[in-house]
């Protein structure tokens, strides 16, 4: 990020995109003329993207990541762009997550949204909304099982997942929707796909209580935050920004249980909710 853009403004899907290209260009020592010339273009059109004044085709997206040896980064980022299955504010972290090695997220109040099961995003997405229609609904619950997909087999991102207690016990759904949704959760933990820690009640204040946080780590590429709140989303570049977002991450999952603990919690929670059944 430049020293004169502002860490605290949302950055949008074709933002986040010029930065990418800015930073990549600079880190290979290119001029905005100098990468023109690899791919044929003029450096004005560089500056527009960058500054995300325009959008290049996707022919110019395969010539940028040819230049800027980004192995298909620029083509994928730039098809996602045109995704309207996501809200602008979380179409970057979509596309984000899917090039993560690592993800770690903290879920306040809700089960996060690559660990939700059918009924529970079902639940989900019926409360959000004042008039759902049921065809609606089911668009909104397949792109999110799409995006969980990541975690079928071993080839995606080593995640991690702190949930605060209220995860567990507010009964989306009900509670046979939710004992399935834990029981879910512990069978990624059981397979190694999630290693699961849970803040509990019982530790009080903690330094995420303000707000959910993804944080997310890459190959190539500088780690991201993602922060999100009522139709609004923001993914933070910044690398002081992150680094705080980090050490917050850090300073609650010191609070929360172990991992052998907080299987044995989601486990028990969802026996009661069976029993409930």
């Amino acid at each position: 990020m430049s020293r004169d853009q502002d860490p605290d403004q949302p950055v949008s899907p074709a933002e986040f995109f010029g930065r990418e290209i800015q930073r990549r260009r600079e880190l290979m020592g290119l001029t905005q003329a100098k990468l023109g010339e690899q791919i044929v273009m003029s450096p004005q059109m560089i500056a527009h993207f960058e500054a995300a004044r325009r959008k290049p085709r996707l022919d110019d997206a395969k010539r940028l990541d040819q230049a800027l040896c980004s192995d298909g980064f620029f083509f994928r980022m730039r098809r996602a762009l045109d995704d309207r299955r996501f809200a602008d504010h979380f179409a970057t972290a979509v596309e984000l997550e899917q090039l993560a090695t690592v993800i770690k997220c903290f879920a306040p109040s809700l089960v996060p949204g690559l660990l939700q099961t059918e009924d529970y995003a079902k639940a989900v997405f019926r409360a959000g909304a004042v008039n759902p229609t049921g065809r609606d609904v089911e668009k909104l619950v397949a792109n999110r099982l799409e995006r969980a997909k990541i975690l079928d087999g071993q080839g995606g991102p080593c995640m991690w997942a702190l949930l605060d207690e209220h995860v567990l016990r507010r009964p989306v759904g009900g509670p046979a929707t939710m004992a399935r949704q834990l029981r879910h959760i512990a069978g990624l933990i059981r397979r190694g796909r999630v290693r699961t820690h849970v803040v509990p009640f019982s530790a009080g204040a903690h330094a995420l209580l303000e707000s959910m946080l993804v944080l997310m780590c890459f190959a190539d590429a500088p780690p991201v935050a993602y922060v999100e709140g009522v139709q609004t989303g923001r993914v933070l570049d910044d690398p002081a920004v992150v680094d705080k977002c980090s050490s917050a991450y850090d300073l609650a999952l010191g609070d929360a249980l172990s991992a052998e603990d907080s299987l044995a919690l989601i486990e028990e929670v969802a026996d009661t909710y069976d029993r409930d059944c």
